[in-house]
């Protein structure tokens, strides 16, 4: 499961958004903001392979996209963590702002969250310990074209060769991580090798000098 794009709008006015791939996510989420009620709370829409998770919260709404239809707790602990970020930093600010007013500044917390909650192993952990498995469970999932009035269509376009270009750089670093971590095994291996050896020399130069004081070797001398 990868989380690809994020946004945060008031209404159909998008503050901030990022994605760590090509596509016309853009396009396809103004659609979809102007079809979310204000009563709705969080739901996710189903695309093809892809899934448009979303949490509203006051008039706010927090939106993201995946590439997994299995995955649901994740996303949506992205989106509470960026929520909570956002709520922090701007409050009331956000109610008044003009579109994508945030956005310099807060597309590179949608970005360093989006790179926690893809590659960090912890944060599955983290959304079991903050309780919110339960909550997922009640969200409604639904085919996006139930939002959608007769007739509209929307294609959503996503570069798979960017999405490979990521896993490939990812697994070279990956790589090269593992591979820092070989070298240093065989480096402190050859460090214990060495002092092993230097430590057989001096006690095979201690006794045969007549101990610690090496008192023979003195006298010979």
């Amino acid at each position: 499961m990868a989380i690809v794009y994020a946004l945060v709008a008031r209404g159909k006015t998008v503050l901030s958004e990022y994605t760590n791939t090509s596509g016309n996510f853009p396009t396809v989420t103004r659609v979809l903001l102007a079809k979310i009620p204000p009563s709705a709370t969080r739901q996710s829409y189903i695309y093809d392979s892809h899934v448009f998770h979303y949490v509203v919260s006051g008039s706010l709404t927090y939106l993201c996209m995946s590439d997994s239809q299995n995955q649901h707790r994740l996303p949506f602990a992205f989106l509470s963590k960026v929520e909570e970020v956002f709520t922090s930093k701007y409050g009331s600010q956000a109610l008044t702002a003009i579109a994508f007013s945030m956005n310099e500044e807060f597309s590179p917390v949608l970005k360093k969250e989006m790179e926690f909650y893809n590659n960090n192993p912890e944060a599955d952990a983290v959304t079991k310990v903050k309780g919110q498995i339960e909550d997922v469970k009640n969200v409604m999932v639904e085919n996006i074209e139930k939002v959608l009035e007769r007739g509209e269509k929307i294609e959503l376009l996503v570069d798979k060769t960017d999405r490979l270009n990521q896993q490939a750089f990812k697994f070279e670093k990956q790589s090269k991580r593992l591979k820092n971590v070989m070298w240093w095994k065989k480096v402190k291996m050859w460090l214990a090798i060495a002092f092993i050896v230097a430590v057989i020399i001096f006690a095979i130069t201690a006794m045969a000098c007549g101990g610690l004081t090496f008192h023979n070797c003195k006298s010979n001398n």
